[in-house]
Formats: C-alpha cells, structure tokens, sequence
C-alpha cells in the first residue's frame, strides 16, 4: 500500500532531482528541467550551482519560472551574466557537470530533437529549436533528459537530431569530433528511468516508476525497449518531499497538474 498519493509527473520530477548531487554545476534547460533543478536545490542539493541558459548563475529561484527569461530566474543570482558567459565561459571551458534537457522527440541513441516533425524543409510541425541545447548536450559531462512517455516522443530515430546523445552507435560522438565522447546520459519519464548502455550506445531501462510494468514502458514507446541486467522501482516519494514540491516549487500549477499535451 502507497504511504502517499502522487502523480507520475510528481514522481518524474522528483526522480530527476535525485540524480543531481550537491555542489554540482547543472546548465537547465527551460521547462519541466527548471521544476525538478529547483526541487533538487530546495531539498538534497542546496549547494548545486544552478546556471540559466540566459545568463543568470547561482540564483536562488522563487516559484517555477515560465521561461528562462522570467525575472523569476534571476532572483539573488551570484551573477546575472550573458549568453556568452554561460555558453562560452563555463560551458565551453568544460565547467559544467549536468546538462539538463527536454524534447520533443528522443530516439533509441538518446539524440534529442526539438526542431521539426517531418522534413525539415516541409515540417508538419516546427518547434523552438534548440536555443543552447546543441551546446549543453554536446559539452556538459553528464546529460540528463526528463520528458513525459509517449509513443510520440520515443521514435527509433529522431526526424531531426537538435542535440547529440550517442548519434548512431557507440563511437558516434568520437566520429563527429565531440570533445565528450562518451557521456553518461540518464532519461527520466513518468513510466521509467532508461540509461545509455556505454557499449551499445542505446538506451535501456534500469528503473521502472512505482505501479509500472516493463510492457506498459514497450508499449508507449516505438524502438525495441531494452533491459539493463538489473531492473529495480523507483522509490516512494514522501509527504515532506511532495508538500515541497506542490507548495514551493510549483505552487500554481503551472507544469504539474495541467492536462498533457
């Protein structure tokens, strides 16, 4: 019997906090990245340094920002910087631990694509693209990528590849002359956690979300899903951890709760 009740999206994001440790440096994405970076500074990670792709560094973040142009982000930030100083300064110099990233689309090699749907000339749809994701998942040390679990979303290629995981097998990153070649890349959803297997270059499951079977992961997801040697469930949140989560990170509402899109 469950202690407490949550939602897969509460889980999601609380498993994705989990994975930043303290005093790590963690470039954030906007989105539900923001949600589970700002939950793991209010609980485990007081210490991590949060950086925003627009430029503030080290801010102590008030309820979830919209955006990360939201003066939301800024808030006693240690410096409100520039583009070039978190893209070039910190992330370039290799200063970065975790880049943390959403998509639209995540294939069977971890690549992340928040461009288009279809041809790229004719797209049936087009998204924002990739702002300084390209970057982060190119040059941070370790990847982490949180996104909801649709069928949709886990195609076995990406129409587009916006951010690089292993590419095409695992050489891919060596072969296209990335200075990380060979990252540890974690994506955490609301059915499951999936890790990429270093000597594959794919992605495989090594955890399963509380009252998720690994059928339910393979039917929402279009490549042939993969198990790590050993599969474990995702712990239980607790009242404390979830009272932090709905009252002071997203108070409002504004990415859990809402209907899925």
């Amino acid at each position: 019997m469950m202690p407490v009740d949550f939602e897969l999206d509460e889980m999601m994001v609380i498993e994705s906090a989990r994975q930043i440790r303290d005093g790590e440096t963690v470039f954030v994405g906007t989105g539900m990245p923001m949600v589970a970076a700002m939950y793991a500074q209010k609980t485990h990670a007081p210490n991590m340094c949060f950086v925003v792709e627009t430029g503030p560094i080290s801010p102590r973040v008030l309820p979830v920002p919209t955006s990360v142009s939201d003066p939301r982000a800024m808030y006693r930030a240690a410096k409100l910087g520039t583009l070039r100083e978190v893209l070039g300064c910190l992330l370039q110099r290799g200063m970065v631990d975790v880049g943390f990233l959403g998509g639209a689309e995540i294939d069977h090699f971890a690549n992340i694509n928040s461009s288009v749907l279809g041809d790229y000339q004719r797209p049936k749809v087009r998204f924002p693209g990739s702002g300084g994701a390209n970057d982060i998942a190119s040059l941070a040390k370790r990847i982490l990528i949180i996104t909801r679990h649709e069928k949709r979303r886990f195609p076995e290629r990406c129409s587009y590849i916006t951010s690089p995981g292993y590419l095409d097998g695992p050489d891919g990153r060596v072969k296209a002359g990335l200075k990380v070649t060979h990252p540890d890349i974690t994506v955490v959803t609301d059915l499951t956690v999936m890790s990429v297997d270093k000597a594959t270059g794919k992605l495989q499951v090594v955890r399963l979300m509380p009252g998720v079977s690994f059928e339910r992961v393979q039917e929402n997801t279009l490549f042939r899903v993969e198990a790590a040697s050993r599969v474990s469930t995702v712990e239980l949140p607790s009242a404390e951890e979830l009272n932090i989560l709905r009252r002071e990170v997203d108070p409002a509402k504004e990415y859990l709760g809402k209907d899925k899109d």
